[in-house]
């Protein structure tokens, strides 16, 4: 177990997974588990999206990405979605959400 205390969802993460069938959501909490357990599973991100981690799953034989970051002891649940336009997408999050990532100029 980690020392993660908290997680936060974003609004643009909680509206996709409001689009997502039942099965997708369920396998997107398991998802969420495992990061939670071992905070260092997925990809780290370069560049842009410094420090971002973006755990890939499989839900109903499609692969989802779920883009994540634990900084202290809390949890940023960004974005999750399929591949296509992934990064692109997340680059989008506007800077008024104040999520951490998007704090840096």
């Amino acid at each position: 177990m980690t020392d993660i205390k908290e997680i936060i969802q974003s609004p643009i993460f909680a509206k996709q997974k409001k689009k997502l069938h039942k099965q997708q959501i369920k396998d997107l909490d398991e998802s969420v588990k495992s990061v939670f357990n071992d905070p260092g599973i997925g990809d780290v991100k370069m560049g842009d999206l410094q420090g971002i981690r973006v755990y890939k799953f499989k839900s109903k034989k499609q692969q989802i990405l779920l883009a994540c970051e634990v900084i202290e002891f809390t949890l940023y649940l960004y974005t999750v979605g399929s591949h296509e336009n992934f990064c692109r997408d997340l680059k989008k999050v506007p800077a008024a959400l104040n999520l951490p990532f998007a704090s840096t100029p």
